[in-house]
């Protein structure tokens, strides 16, 4: 038989059994429950895969039927109703965060962090370490992690130490029935802030127009306070550029730190200053001019922060006495209570009642050099004779003890005992860098004026800097 003959043969036996399958197949899922169709139509289609792979094999010939087997298993599937219960059964946990508001309560808080706990509330008011809750400033972000019924599992708050400004992360967890208070450091990041102010009428006001806090206020007047008098000297449309730092835990501000750099036109003249702090110095960093030279003079230029001149050094007629008489020193006109601060470094050398002085302190700044400090309401408590002072430290507080109609300080300023203008005097300076320390210098000097430049838009108070910086 020929090949050929073979393959009609083969064909003709298989056309049968392909026949009966549709009909054997519709029985056996007729029988068969919705789950055992889904086996049988697997195995009819595992079957067919099988003789497929298979094809070449012979079939019996002559056989009118063949028996098609399924074999049937029951699938178990979980039970719906006990699934919403284990998960019912289980407490969802949420986190929430808010910030301190003005006027807020521990229950005006916790309420708005979803907390409804009396157990956590009475333990926050009770606990010694956990009271600070109820001390935290205007804006500190609160973190609170509660259960689906309101009930505090853990409480977040970063607090800062008021003594060296530490912050730490303040912690309250519960554990079963009781709470527990504990602190960790927290995690600081230290950013650098720049920002740009306009004199419209006092220094304060520009700089809360600039959104500066007032800690670097009061920086700008101890920078620039040897060469501005802020009381006096400053013209509207002055204008200042200034780099600080900052510190943030967790996106919340904590506090600003110390100013690196700062330039201000006062008046048409620029006066810039950059922190050094040379590797070499021991840590005893300063302001120094772009120019390399030190800011730090022997003197500052007034006692006081904030105030006006209110009588010079000039003949006068006295206001008690009524007759000529020269007035050795410069009265500053303040409100009763300003802090008096030092000019310059020394020793007290007297810190009492003096007749027409009333209260006064006399500090000795070296063989040649003091000053005086009149008319206080009180001394400051380390005013004492024999104490030492630093430059800018308060020593005392404005008044109108002894001879005078109003509140206001008398500022002497006296060389070899002899009084001198303090507004006209020339102090010593610094020495000004030099050598590896001034090259070390120039390259922080010309970044930052770079910054400052792009800060302003314009090269106009950069360019001297620059200029400077590049020598």
């Amino acid at each position: 038989m020929s090949l050929k003959d073979k393959i009609i043969n083969l064909r003709s036996s298989i056309k049968p059994f392909f026949a009966q399958i549709p009909a054997r197949v519709y029985a056996s899922f007729a029988d068969s429950t919705p789950k055992t169709r889904i086996v049988s139509a697997s195995a009819v289609l595992l079957t067919l895969i099988a003789f497929g792979a298979a094809g070449v094999a012979p079939m019996p010939m002559g056989s009118d039927e063949i028996s098609v087997k399924a074999v049937a298993k029951q699938l178990e599937l979980p039970s719906l109703g006990e699934q919403i219960a284990k998960l019912e059964a289980q407490q969802q946990l949420y986190i929430a965060e808010d910030k301190m508001r003005a006027g807020d309560t521990l229950a005006t808080l916790l309420t708005r962090l979803g907390v409804d706990d009396d157990e956590a509330s009475n333990f926050i008011k009770s606990d010694s370490s956990a009271r600070a809750v109820l001390r935290l400033k205007t804006g500190t972000v609160v973190q609170a992690q509660t259960s689906n019924d309101g009930v505090l599992q853990m409480l977040r708050a970063t607090i800062v130490d008021g003594r060296d400004n530490t912050p730490r992360n303040l912690l309250i967890r519960r554990d079963g029935d009781k709470f527990t208070v504990a602190e960790e450091t927290a995690t600081i990041e230290r950013r650098i802030e720049m920002h740009t102010g306009v004199i419209r009428s006092s220094l304060f006001a520009a700089t809360d127009a600039a959104d500066i806090p007032d800690s670097v206020a009061s920086q700008i007047v101890a920078m620039f306070g040897t060469n501005i008098n802020f009381a006096s000297d400053l013209k509207r449309g002055d204008h200042f550029n200034i780099a600080y730092e900052t510190f943030w835990q967790n996106g919340q501000f904590i506090r600003a730190g110390r100013i690196l750099a700062g330039e201000f036109m006062n008046g048409g003249k620029p006066f810039q200053a950059v922190w050094f702090d040379d590797p070499g110095s021991n840590g005893q960093g300063g302001y120094y001019g772009f120019d390399g030279k030190s800011l730090k003079k022997a003197f500052l230029k007034s006692p006081l922060t904030f105030t006006r001149i209110s009588s010079g050094f000039s003949m006068r007629v006295h206001p008690i006495l009524g007759k000529w008489k020269k007035h050795t020193g410069v009265d500053f006109a303040a409100t009763t209570g300003t802090p008096i601060h030092a000019t310059a470094d020394g020793v007290i050398d007297f810190a009492g009642v003096e007749s027409g002085y009333g209260n006064v302190v006399i500090i000795k700044h070296d063989s040649k050099y003091s000053t005086v400090y009149a008319h206080m309401s009180r001394f400051a408590p380390t005013s004492r004779k024999g104490g030492k002072v630093s430059q800018g430290d308060v020593i005392g507080y404005v008044g109108m003890t002894g001879w005078a109609t109003g509140p206001h300080l008398h500022y002497e300023f006296r060389v070899a005992n002899e009084p001198r203008d303090p507004m006209s005097v020339v102090v010593p300076t610094a020495t000004p860098l030099a050598g590896a320390e001034l090259q070390r210098f120039n390259a922080v000097a010309a970044d930052i004026t770079h910054r400052f430049a792009l800060l302003s838009g314009s090269e106009a108070i950069a360019a001297p800097a620059a200029k400077l910086a590049s020598k």
